[in-house]
């Protein structure tokens, strides 16, 4: 006797359920995985040095970054952990420092600076972080949870030079499936951002600013993609920035990242292309881009607490070639 064929199984739904979407991450990282040097739309338009102000609120945050922090000449790094929350850093960097010229070719100077720097962090609240150099920069950043949905965010930048200190504050609220950020800084800045989650894997935010010392104002939109394997986004701003960014995850220990970036008003384009290598014992990043830029930047793990680190990036368009060395050193 012949036995009935079971029914083919039911497709599965993929109706979107939106009362339980996830919540996205912060608008300002929207491009974290690529940790692209290229910044939002909001942040092109004011002064550089707001801009790394900025850029440093993404430190606060674990990320897969494709592109690190290149230098020239020598660096030793050590860290101190005195407890559980305490830590102490010093710092010393030994190379040459570009000064602004009106020629095409690069001018360098020989300096030596030295950081000291300490991070107090309180899991999950609290997290306080200084540094101060021996020209007499001093950084300061600080992420304090008010509330479960409620985060503080401040970061400092105060130098010896007039009218170069630079501070912004940011209020953000965290929603079941979206985030709002509000934005204060020196220089009568105002500025606001709204990202929500619309699928399992797609967000969707904007901004607005004004800078009031440039009379500046703007609005940018935001766009971000992911999965378990890759990760796509693209922003758009009326200051005239259009930034696309791509990550893709090969294996366990292989990731490759594009990006393009361009300003449709002065008709500036650039695009690069990076990986990211994980080995047994090192992790070996670098990028190549449009311009003629190639860079490389290899962590080879000594022992424990011991890393021998090796950066360099060669511009042949501008014949500019950096090499440096180092060891970090810490528990």
């Amino acid at each position: 006797m012949a036995t009935p064929v079971p029914p083919p199984p039911a497709a599965a739904d993929t109706a979107v359920d939106y009362l339980n979407l996830p919540c996205p991450i912060p608008f300002e990282e929207l491009h974290r995985e690529a940790f692209s040097k290229f910044l939002s739309p909001f942040q092109s338009s004011i002064s550089v040095l707001f801009l790394l102000v900025c850029n440093l609120l993404i430190s606060l945050f674990p990320i897969v970054s494709l592109k690190p922090d290149l230098f020239e000449g020598m660096r030793f790094d050590f860290t101190k952990m005195l407890n559980q929350k305490f830590t102490l850093n010093h710092s010393v960097l030994m190379g040459p420092t570009e000064i602004p010229s009106q020629s095409t070719e690069t001018i360098k100077i020989p300096t030596a600076h030295y950081e000291f720097g300490s991070t107090f962090i309180d899991h999950p609240r609290l997290l306080l972080w200084g540094r101060i150099l021996t020209d007499g920069r001093l950084n300061a950043r600080v992420k304090w949870d008010l509330a479960e949905n409620l985060t503080f965010k401040a970061n400092a930048q105060l130098t010896n030079e007039p009218h170069m200190s630079h501070g912004v504050f940011n209020f953000e609220y965290k929603g079941k499936d979206y985030r709002s950020q509000f934005q204060l800084g020196n220089g009568a800045l105002l500025g606001a951002n709204y990202i929500q989650s619309v699928t399992q894997h797609l967000s969707l935010g904007g901004e607005v600013f004004w800078a009031g010392q440039h009379r500046k104002s703007g609005v940018g939109y935001g766009a971000r993609y992911n999965t378990d394997k890759m990760v796509a986004t693209g922003q758009v701003a009326s200051t005239g920035m259009v930034v696309l960014s791509y990550v893709q995850k090969v294996s366990e220990k292989v990731s490759l990242a594009s990006e393009f970036m361009c300003n449709y008003l002065s008709r500036d384009a650039t695009a690069s292309f990076g990986y990211d290598y994980i080995l047994r014992q090192c992790r070996l990043r670098g990028k190549i881009d449009s311009n003629g830029c190639v860079a490389a930047f290899l962590e080879e793990r000594l022992n424990m607490g011991l890393n021998f680190i090796l950066s360099a990036e060669l511009d042949h368009k501008k014949k500019d070639y950096k090499f440096g060395f180092g060891l970090t050193v810490g528990e």
